[in-house]
């Protein structure tokens, strides 16, 4: 199975954002971004203009780092998103965040995404009461998702759900952090998603 196994931090140094791929570390002074904000590499300090292509690509390639996706998978997703009626860029958001991986992450079953997406593989995540260990599964709204009982006593689960619950649960999820069970209740507004995306320079890379 392909994976991007360059360094996360440096995913953040060439984005020039953090992009939380690090679970607790990120909120910390050794997060890479509080210490060397500027791209990896010889020339990284070296300012340059980007021309609207660059400003696209790098968008699209920020969105795909933040979720952990390759660049075919993602490409898929967005033909997927194109095809509906809603506007292409929020609902290409939408089909990321209802991810199992993603809803996993935000019910603080993992620190990070990549964790949330292990402890699925794990076969650690119930969804309606049945094993998924598919991180790409869509969440439906009203799905039930929840830490099978034989993970319940992860300390890493634990650890995640005990951050996640002092930083507060997005809106469009519900959490029963004792039961380790949470709800989708619905797909998420554009409002309710992070304003640092700017997904229309997406959808204009891949409309070309």
């Amino acid at each position: 199975m392909a994976r991007n196994l360059e360094p996360k931090c440096k995913q953040c140094r060439r984005e020039g954002e953090k992009l939380f791929l690090k679970g607790e570390k990120c909120f910390t002074d050794k997060c890479a971004i509080e210490r060397r904000n500027y791209p990896p590499g010889q020339h990284g300090q070296k300012k340059g203009r980007l021309s609207d292509y660059g400003g696209q690509l790098r968008e699209k390639q920020k969105v795909r780092r933040i979720y952990g996706i390759l660049e075919r998978q993602f490409r898929n997703i967005y033909k997927t998103a194109d095809k509906s009626r809603d506007i292409t860029g929020d609902t290409l958001l939408q089909l990321l965040e209802s991810r199992l991986d993603s809803v996993a992450y935000h019910m603080g079953f993992g620190s990070s995404r990549a964790e949330a997406r292990q402890v699925v593989r794990h076969n650690c995540i119930l969804v309606n009461g049945k094993r998924v260990n598919v991180p790409t599964y869509l969440v439906k709204a009203g799905d039930i998702i929840e830490v099978a009982n034989n993970a319940k006593n992860q300390l890493r689960i634990k650890a995640a759900l005990d951050t996640a619950d002092n930083r507060h649960f997005p809106s469009w999820i519900e959490v029963n952090v004792k039961e380790m069970k949470g709800t989708f209740k619905a797909k998420p507004d554009r409002s309710e998603l992070p304003a640092t995306i700017n997904e229309s320079l997406v959808v204009e890379l891949y409309s070309k």
